[in-house]
């Protein structure tokens, strides 16, 4: 009697199956792919959309303009896919307007923002404002708050944005 079996990895399973459905199949490793072969500049405004049953990779550009460049680039940019997907790679490009992908959330955080520090005086009026507030650290939070609210420059009229 044999032992229960492990479950194995499928990736390479899924890769063969998707390669039966010819150059759409290469889609993922496209996708993959596609920052690292046209740059981060292009890459946010051109995207792999789709392959055609003819092999042609159809990009969603953000601008017509974009298009326009990038179809300058065809040869260029399908030479790069060859090189990195081998057989995989598409037979032709298309650019057109479309929909991108949303760009992804940053991966740093920036951390807290920070206006303008507050004066001594700043504080002065901040303290004066809490005083009446019984809890001690809800007065601080308050007097905190106010002080930095203090310290903002105050809007001029008849300005929209400062």
């Amino acid at each position: 009697m044999t032992g229960p079996s492990l479950p194995e990895p499928i990736g390479e399973e899924v890769r063969r199956e998707l390669k039966r459905f010819g150059p759409t199949g290469a889609m993922a490793e496209i996708v993959k792919a596609w920052p690292r072969i046209v740059g981060e500049a292009i890459a946010r405004n051109a995207w792999p959309a789709r392959v055609g049953r003819d092999g042609t990779l159809h990009v969603a550009t953000s601008s017509s303009a974009w298009a326009f460049e990038l179809g300058l680039l065809e040869a260029d940019i399908r030479g790069r896919l060859s090189k990195e997907l081998g057989g995989d790679a598409p037979t032709g490009l298309r650019f057109a307007p479309g929909r991108l992908p949303e760009p992804p959330s940053p991966t740093h955080d920036p951390g807290p923002l920070h206006g303008p520090k507050p004066s001594t005086h700043d504080r002065e009026e901040a303290d004066r404002l809490a005083a009446p507030i019984d809890d001690e650290n809800l007065r601080k939070l308050v007097a905190k708050a106010a002080a930095a609210s203090l310290a903002r420059p105050a809007k001029r009229p008849g300005r929209l944005l400062d």
